[in-house]
């Protein structure tokens, strides 16, 4: 009976840790037997082109829900900074990257004060600017797609660096960071035990308010870095489309990839790993001829399962 009950929530534990790899593992397969021209480095190009923005995005969605709370809003900050690249590009492409970036701030700042210091849920308090924000991006695009013809800004987003995309050595550089601060530094200590248990870090004298603040700081910040990338892929800026629902993919990523929603624990690696299954779903289901109704259905039972492992995985 003490063995039985030993190993069994060991057992347990393998679908949160190892699934997401298992049905990466699994798709590889099938896509490897029935797609033709799957393996191919053009392919493979393609598929990584596609999930960097998602990645980048991802890693900053992962900090949040580290802290137990959500950003919903990272999908109109892509598009508020896509918005603000070709007002500024007349001042060099630094300039302009800067605006976007500072853009990305401003956003996790009032996001940030509304979670910490006003106290609102965060999927109350970034839902307005889940809103409000692409609506800003469209007023000052004036509704209109716009060419942008930078030749540093497209190389950022559609160059190469060492036969590898310069869009894919970001993503790579931004997972490391992220890495690094979660496991590494002080702050990333402090935001898993504020995730783990706020009213225990306020007692024990953490700056909570500061660390949430930067929290969201960080998130939008990557959310803008990625905005700013998808202008110099696509060499144009769409505030109506850059960004749509991106960060519902980065949710998903997030809580596939085993990051508990109820907080006090940053899994990064399998962050990276639930985006990638997650576009080897997409990119399967566009390869079988399968509507995107059917594609939307299966992430949505993706995460059902995934939610309900970490569930059960958590009461045992």
């Amino acid at each position: 009976m003490t063995t039985l009950a030993l190993t069994t929530p060991r057992r347990a534990d393998w679908l949160p840790k190892y699934g997401v790899y298992i049905a990466i593992a699994a798709l590889v397969v099938y896509n490897a037997a029935f797609t033709p021209y799957f393996l191919t480095v053009s392919n493979l190009r393609i598929q990584l082109i596609q999930v960097a923005p998602i990645i980048i995005v991802a890693l900053g969605m992962a900090l949040v829900i580290g802290t137990e709370g959500i950003d919903l809003s990272v999908g109109a900050v892509m598009a508020l900074a896509a918005a603000l690249i070709p007002l500024y590009l007349g001042y060099g492409v630094i300039a302009a990257v800067i605006v976007s970036l500072l853009a990305g701030v401003a956003v996790g700042l009032i996001n940030g004060a509304l979670v910490a210091k006003v106290g609102l849920q965060p999927i109350v308090a970034t839902l307005a600017l889940f809103v409000g924000g692409r609506g800003l991006a469209v007023v000052i695009s004036d509704g209109q797609l716009k060419d942008v013809r930078n030749a540093d800004l497209i190389y950022l987003g559609s160059g190469d660096l060492l036969g590898i995309p310069v869009l894919v050595w970001t993503a790579a550089l931004a997972i490391l960071v992220v890495a690094f601060t979660v496991r590494r530094t002080v702050f990333g200590r402090r935001l898993l035990a504020i995730g783990g248990n706020r009213p225990a870090a306020e007692l024990a004298g953490l700056p909570v308010q500061r660390v949430l603040i930067t929290v969201y700081v960080l998130c939008a910040v990557l959310a803008a870095i990625a905005g700013l990338l998808s202008v110099g892929r696509i060499q144009s800026s769409d505030a109506s489309s850059i960004g749509l629902l991106i960060e519902l993919s980065a949710i998903t990523a997030v809580v596939v990839g085993g990051t508990p929603l109820t907080g006090g624990r940053v899994r990064v690696l399998g962050t990276v790993a639930g985006a990638v299954l997650m576009q080897l779903v997409i990119a399967t289901m566009i390869k079988n001829n399968l509507p995107p109704s059917t594609t939307e259905m299966v992430q949505a039972a993706i995460i059902l399962v995934a939610v309900y492992a970490a569930r059960e995985r958590k009461t045992r």
